[in-house]
């Protein structure tokens, strides 16, 4: 026994010595070889890293991820690849790799086969151009087969650990935007393998999903349980086994996803089978939820999708999408309901080849539900493609809209009143070819009733008959009638009468009368957007026929009556800030919408408006027609920067062009846009127009709107002090970019003024920071602005003549030059008093036609080419006394401010020209010096980019004329 006893304790002592070694080791290991662990890491990262790393401390230890030896680095940060390398790709609190240690004492390899990633965000990012931030991984290059011999740094992954992740996805070319927050997950399998089975347990508190701006998941919970096998060398994913949670619904999916050089090739299935109805609205809205907490549902559910094909923005292609929504026997009902919903059929079938619009089919086979007697609601709709739509609709329904309340337990709205409605429809809608199917039936609302807790009051007496019909299958047969439509608001009635008949010539008959406290409706709906003051008044009658208004035959039509609006709030999808009108009278008399009063601002900028619009009820009627008019604008002050695109603002509601060109340049103003659908004369007298820090005054002339361009016509206006007469023309292409041309005069301009408070005349005109004195210019340029609406320079093309009325030249460095070699001090003050300079431009070079002036007894000359960088490629002839018959030629070469001379020669360095790509708005290359050619080439290839230059001005003038 006594023996037993020594064998023991001696085995737990030798026991607790190995345990203690073992502990020892676990301590010492990582304080002696840290150095040699951070070396083969940072290696590992510079060899495959293309973006910029940082951390703050590396740590190398056993006890963060026991039983893995880990080196872990704190407070990681890790940007994106090209040209998104100064954005955010990765940052963490906590990055840590796992390593073999047995691998690292016998072979001196150090292998990596875990990685654990705490508290991260990731912001992973396509621009609309395709490219991505995501690119920072170098692959090895080709090369013969490894020599498997060689020591090193190398993965061998068997565990990725993600732990508190929030990672955003935004893909402008697919227009996707993922929001994923609280993510945790955990992927174990051969991930360094060729083809390996990676198993994932996947958990978000928190997710968004949207598409083109649509939100199909938002503040959704998702868990998920998924192998996946992985072929690493042809980059594709097949999905054997991916169970998901949306928060209550389950989803399984099955499938393949490869990754292309230019997009995806994706086959994915996915079913959610056997589920019920609650299970299904869990993945409603977050602002649903709540109410369904505390309403009775019952009922069975499936739900199926599938996604098939290629995604490629490049080669334009799209995948197919199908679903298929199936509700059984549904029931709601909310506690205080005296009747239930029962008997709820959904049975939706969508069809949606290539993500095509004009190929969507959408066959909804059955909505039906029962709130007991004489209240049942059944539909049958099926429609395929969209310019060219078909359309088989039969829909047939009596609901007393308060027990429908009741059953559903709506808590922010009441509802009353009694719905009939009766409709069929089968045929083809088409605006374009005139088609809308053969339609009959009504929609009928009596003694509606309508309360919601965003506003004490309720719109009350809402009775409304609406009659459709159309028995030919075109828009000559088609006829709509809402007679009446009324209701009551804060004492206010409403009534609206309209009869429409023969949509290919529309003739309509409609009546409007009722004052409507715009912003607090819109607070009955709990929206935002117009004042909570906003009023509109009106009292119209409008009779007629569409061809009446648009063959000239204004007599035959009927209008009259009067809008008025007082404090109202709107916005455009193109403007960052709101227009506020704070007073509108307008005056409906046949063919004319007259403004009597219209005042408004926008920003700092003020309107007063007085004149009239046309073509309004065709405008209306029409989307695509074009809306008219004749006005005079007055105003205080407008200040041009508020209406750049991309400028900060309080509209919300921008169009995705503009919102996706402003998070790809945030630092960016972009261009003012200009509507598509005006045609509009504008007699404009504007105190003051501030652009860019520049203010211009006394603004008078006719500005007009056409074809989404912006015409000035004999404009006149003060800058520095100067009457500047201008014609131009201007039209945007993108939130980013816009072209224009100008012609322009002035007298008496002040050339340092000019040189100290206009950045265009530094740039475009270095050599004038010499010159003090008036010169007067008559001057033509074309070209395109960039994302700040400055001029890009080498799109520049014009030309015209500079005057030299009243000018003193002084140390002008080109000159001074050449008066230091020939002792005439005189060339540093020379007579430039009266002399025309004509110039040409394009491709970012000065082209100066041959002028002589004096220099003391001298008769100089100059002629040559300058480039806006100041490159020099330029002649002076020294005419000689008496009359400068002869002349001592002198090349000059250089810069403007380093001339280099060479007597007795008119050869010179040509300058070859900026290239500038008009169809991207790019600049490909710079203006270089060009290689040394002899005179006869150079002479040659002069005289060729001169008469380039002089043909761009003749084409600006053309232009000019036309517009």
């Amino acid at each position: 026994m006594e023996t037993i006893k020594k064998l023991v304790l001696k085995t737990l002592k030798w026991v607790g010595i190995f345990i203690a070694f073992i502990l020892f080791l676990l301590f010492i290991i990582p304080l002696l070889l840290p150095e040699t662990i951070s070396k083969q890491v940072k290696i590992l990262a510079n060899k495959r890293l293309a973006g910029e790393l940082e951390y703050k401390k590396m740590h190398l230890t056993f006890f963060r991820h026991f039983p893995a030896l880990t080196v872990s680095v704190d407070d990681l940060l890790l940007k994106g690849s090209k040209p998104y390398q100064q954005d955010t790709l990765l940052s963490a609190k906590e990055v840590a790799v796992g390593i073999n240690l047995i691998n690292m004492i016998f072979d001196g390899d150090v292998k990596i086969g875990a990685i654990y990633v705490n508290d991260a965000y990731a912001n992973v990012y396509v621009d609309s151009k395709g490219q991505a931030n995501y690119n920072v991984y170098v692959s090895s290059p080709a090369k013969s087969p490894a020599d498997t011999t060689e020591k090193g740094t190398s993965l061998k992954l068997g565990l990725v650990k993600l732990k508190n992740w929030h990672i955003k996805y935004k893909d402008h070319t697919a227009k996707i935007l993922v929001d994923a927050k609280g993510l945790n997950y955990v992927g174990k399998g051969g991930l360094s393998e060729d083809i390996f089975d990676l198993k994932t347990d996947l958990k978000i508190d928190q997710l968004d999903f949207s598409l083109n701006r649509v939100y199909y998941a938002k503040q959704k919970s998702l868990r998920a349980h998924l192998i996946t096998r992985i072929n690493t060398n042809a980059l594709t994913f097949v999905l054997k086994k991916n169970e998901l949670k949306i928060n209550d619904l389950p989803l399984k999916f099955t499938g393949l996803v490869s990754i292309l050089k230019d997009g995806y090739d994706l086959d994915i299935k996915a079913a959610s089978e056997k589920t019920t109805i609650r299970e299904m609205i869990s993945v409603l809205p977050p602002e649903y939820l709540d109410w369904a907490k505390d309403t009775k549902l019952r009922g069975n559910s499936d739900l199926f999708f599938s996604l098939k094909g290629k995604f490629s923005k490049p080669r334009n292609l799209k995948p197919n999408f199908t679903a298929h929504l199936l509700v059984e026997d549904g029931v709601i009902s909310s506690k205080k309901a005296p009747v239930p919903m029962n008997k709820l059929n959904v049975d939706l079938n969508i069809d949606f080849p290539a993500l095509d619009p004009e190929k969507l089919g959408l066959d909804l086979k059955k909505l039906s539900f029962d709130l007991g007697e004489k209240n049942t609601f059944r539909a049958v709709v099926k429609t395929k493609g969209l310019s060219e739509m078909k359309v088989n609709a039969d829909i047939k329904g009596a609901v007393n809209l308060q027990t429908l309340d009741e059953a559903l337990g709506l808590k922010d709205m009441e509802i009353r009143g009694l719905v009939n409605a009766d409709m069929k429809a089968n045929g083809i809608f088409s605006k374009d070819k005139k088609l809308f199917p053969k339609t009959n039936g009504f929609l009928k609302l009596k003694d509606g009733w309508l309360k919601t807790t965003a506003y004490p009051n309720p719109i009350k007496n809402i009775n409304l008959t609406a009659n459709i019909k159309n028995t030919d299958g075109t828009f000559s047969s088609l006829g709509v009638k809402l007679a009446p439509f009324k209701f009551d608001f804060e004492g206010n009635p409403v009534f609206v009468d309209v009869d429409l008949q023969n949509f290919e010539d529309l003739l309509y008959k409609v009546r409007a009368k009722g004052v409507l406290n715009v912003g607090r409706i819109y607070q009955v709906f709990a929206r935002k957007g117009l004042d909570v003051s906003g009023l509109i008044r009106a009292d119209l009658s409008l009779n007629g026929r569409q061809s009446y208004a648009t063959t000239g035959q204004y007599s035959k039509l009927d209008h009259k009556g009067t809008l008025i609006l007082k404090n109202i709030k709107a916005h455009t999808a193109y403007l960052p800030k709101t227009f506020y009108v704070k007073e509108g009278s307008f005056e409906f008399k046949n063919e004319k919408m007259r403004f009597r009063k219209f005042y408004a601002t926008y920003g700092k900028s003020d309107f007063s408006l007085n004149g009239h619009l046309l073509n309004t009820m065709n405008y209306f009627i029409d989307r695509k027609g074009t809306l008219s008019g004749n006005f005079t604008l007055n105003a205080n002050y407008i200040l041009v920067d508020e209406f750049m695109a991309l400028k900060s603002g309080d509209n919300n509601d921008k169009s995705l062009e503009v919102e996706y060109a402003k998070a790809e340049n945030p630092k960016s103003s972009g261009v003012v846009i200009i509507p598509k659908n005006l045609d509009v004369s504008l007699k404009v007298n504007a105190k003051k127009v501030g652009f860019k820090g520049l203010d211009i005054n006394r603004v008078q002339g006719v500005a007009s709107i056409n074809k989404g361009q912006l015409f000035l016509k004999n404009t006149l206006f003060d800058i520095i002090g100067s009457r500047m007469k201008v014609d131009a023309r201007y039209q945007d292409e993108s939130p980013l970019t816009a072209n224009f041309d100008i012609a322009f005069k002035v007298k008496n301009f002040n050339v340092q003024r000019a040189y100290k408070e206009i950045d265009m005349v530094r740039e475009m005109a270095t050599s004038a920071k010499n010159v003090s004195g008036i010169v007067s210019l008559d001057y033509k340029l074309k070209g395109d602005f960039d994302q700040n609406m400055n001029p890009i320079y080498p799109s520049l093309e014009g030309g015209g003549i500079v005057n030299l009325q009243d000018v003193a030249v002084k140390d002008l460095k080109m000159l001074s030059v050449i008066g230091d070699n020939v002792g005439a001090d005189a060339f540093n003050n020379p007579d430039m008093a009266g002399v025309n300079i004509v110039t040409h431009i394009k491709n970012n070079l000065i082209y100066i036609n041959e002028f002589k002036f004096k220099v003391s007894v001298l008769r100089p000359s100059i002629s040559g080419t300058t480039s806006f960088n100041g490159l020099l490629d330029v002649l002076v002839k020294v005419g000689l006394p008496p009359a400068g018959w002869v002349s001592v030629p002198v090349a000059v070469t250089g810069t403007s401010e380093k001339p280099k001379i060479k007597f007795f020669s008119r050869n010179g360095q040509r300058i070859l020209t900026a290239v500038y790509n008009k169809k991207i708005n790019k600049v490909i290359r710079e203006e270089k010096r060009d290689q040394k050619r002899s005179a006869g080439e150079q002479r040659k290839e002069k005289k060729a980019q001169e008469k380039k230059a002089k043909n761009a001005e003749k084409q600006v003038n053309l232009d000019v004329k036309e517009n």
